[in-house]
């Protein structure tokens, strides 16, 4: 379709140049009234979906303005009407509605407001309503006068911001102060003025048995307990005193004090509130808890030493036994150093094998003969000669060295065992640790498969204390090594946490009387009577008895006629190495 435009006739008069010029200008003024129609609507349109409340103040301070976004932050009802209102007639009104926080007054607005307008940099107003909400307040001057005010609600990033300043100083678990905040507490304790109170004190804490409840009942049970833990040392402490998480089961308090009585008094407090017991999801549970305490002048301002010799305290306290506080004094420094040294020394010898076996026989007193043999780990230090286990196995149980040692220990005595007589049996002292690594019972059959040493002859020594807690690693570790037909020995029986249960619960197979029994027998009526049950006991449930600690011919004449079935001790021989063990002649008698 083809358009045509038809142009009026020219006149000679110029009549149809006026009525062309009159068209042009109503169009023209047809558009422009129209661009600005458009235009409006787009500026409302804004205005409505800002995210940010606004209102636009002339110079005479009277509102032209507002969307609904402002509306709605401060909750004015649609039937208010604002437009041609004086700022401070609107901000009098919120005030008085009580919108804003009760410190907010409306002189406090005004003048704010003043500053804001006559400020170089625009920076935004912070303001806090009533409900807790925060508002950012920002303000632009307009060409001619009069400004431009937004508003936004800021109360999330308020919120977040909080969170995670608070995050940087406190446990995400327990809420109490981590390590930086306890270093900000601590200077704060330093620069208190408090001459009643001249010293400072820190309290290191470590929990008992929260292993055995984390691998017990799992670490959902173990992080409800942490926060019960932390719940009974806010409410334990005085206000003032920093209460810190260190990490893991550790703890730590600060705190001004007159003496060491106080601060003592306040960790011997802190030991009966975590000693009982606490409820979580999985069962009641019972824990305890070690303190190291270290105390010094109100005046160094490092916290380091000073937690450093409460640490040194607190291990100092972990080898007297479990709920004990133990003060620092400078012999404790000269231990740890001594300590450290050793642990390096423990390292080297690992990597040069250092270590040999010492054996001692195990004989049957029906048949006369050995029946099997005792491996005992010596330390063979290059300057300080041969060392006992008792000088370097509880260090190397700390500090895990004991895993690696034990399974070089394993693997020696089994190859030992092979130049043997099949009817001896070799027996393997095994840590508690030991029995507490996922697959120990599976590395155990790994090394008679590649030692070729039959299971029957292999047997393990383990103590009560690592029945104690009964942990489900333990309980599966023992139930593996029984079902391959490994022999389980519970050594030093009728001492520390002895229950009969254990022999109903677990797959024992020997016990092992402690030698104190036998070396009060001779004189002691009572001692005799604990060694006849005992043996008795071992008859009924067919698990074999040993005594230890025979050491003269009357004592063992008294294992014989209480019935004990295996005797071991200096009499019948002393711990020697493979080269100088005795023939296993069965044709002779002992």
């Amino acid at each position: 379709m083809r358009r045509t435009t038809r142009t009026a006739p020219r006149r000679k008069d110029g009549a149809g140049r006026a009525t062309t010029a009159s068209v042009r200008c109503h169009k023209d003024q047809f558009v422009s009234n129209h661009g600005l129609a458009e235009q409006v609507r787009l500026f409302e349109a804004a205005l409505r979906n800002m995210n940010q409340g606004l209102c636009m103040f002339d110079a005479q301070s009277r509102l032209v303005v507002s969307n609904q976004r402002y509306r709605d932050i401060f909750g004015i009802p649609q039937d208010t009407v604002l437009t041609g209102l004086a700022q401070h007639e609107i901000c009098a009104e919120l005030v008085a509605l009580g919108l804003y926080s009760p410190e907010v007054t409306l002189d406090e607005i005004e003048r704010s407001t003043r500053v804001a307008l006559h400020a170089t940099e625009h920076a935004p107003i912070t303001r806090d309503l009533a409900d807790g909400r925060t508002l950012s307040i920002n303000y632009r001057v307009m060409e001619g006068g009069g400004w431009v005010s937004t508003f936004e609600d800021i109360t999330e990033q308020r919120r977040s911001a909080e969170r995670i300043a608070h995050l940087a100083h406190h446990d995400a678990l327990t809420d109490l102060a981590n390590t930086r905040a306890m270093r900000q507490g601590y200077r704060a304790l330093i620069e208190a003025n408090d001459a009643e109170q001249p010293l400072l004190a820190v309290l290191y804490i470590d929990l008992d048995r929260f292993k055995f409840v984390n691998d017990t009942y799992g670490h959902a049970a173990g992080d409800e307990l942490l926060q019960q833990v932390a719940a009974r040392l806010r409410k334990n402490t005085r206000h003032g005193d920093v209460v810190a998480r260190l990490g893991g089961d550790e703890f730590a308090v600060v705190q001004r004090v007159p003496d060491e009585a106080a601060a003592t008094a306040t960790a011997q407090r802190l030991i009966a509130v975590l000693s009982e017991p606490c409820d979580v999801a999985s069962g009641r549970v019972h824990i305890g808890a070690s303190i190291g305490v270290a105390i010094r002048a109100v005046q160094d301002l490092d916290m380091d030493p000073l937690l450093h010799d409460a640490d040194l305290a607190l291990r100092h306290a972990k080898t007297e036994g479990r709920g004990i506080v133990s003060v620092f004094d400078a012999s404790m420094s000269e231990a740890f150093e001594a300590r450290r040294q050793i642990e390096a020394e423990l390292q080297v010898a690992l990597a040069d094998e250092q270590f040999e076996l010492h054996y001692q026989t195990l004989v049957d007193t029906r048949a006369g003969h050995v029946a099997g043999v005792e491996a005992l780990v010596r330390w063979r230090h290059p300057e300080r000669g041969l060392i006992p286990p008792l000088s370097f196995i509880p260090i190397m149980e700390e500090t895990g060295l004991i895993v690696p040692l034990g399974r070089w220990v394993l693997e020696r005595a089994c190859r030992d065992a092979l130049a043997w007589p099949d009817h001896v049996v070799v027996a393997v002292n095994v840590s508690s640790i030991q029995l507490r690594q996922r697959g120990f019972g599976a590395d155990m059959l790994a090394v008679l498969a590649q030692t070729g040493l039959a299971a029957s002859r292999l047997e393990i020594e383990i103590t009560e204390t690592s029945l104690l807690e009964e942990s489900e690693v333990t309980q599966e570790n023992l139930a593996v090594i029984h079902r391959a037909g490994i022999r389980i020995a519970l050594d030093d029986f009728g001492t520390g946490y002895s229950s009969l249960s254990y022999l109903r619960r677990f797959p024992i197979d020997k016990i092992k009387i402690d030698r104190s029994f036998m070396s009060e027998a001779e004189t002691s009526a009572d001692a005799r009577a604990i060694i006849r049950a005992v043996a008795g006991l071992g008859v009924s449930l067919g698990i074999t008895t040993v005594v230890e600690g025979i050491e003269t011919a009357q004592q063992l004449a008294l294992a014989r006629a209480e019935g004990v079935v295996q005797v071991q001790g200096y009499l019948l021989s002393r711990p020697q190495p493979n080269t100088s063990l005795p023939e296993f002649d069965t044709s002779k008698q002992i």
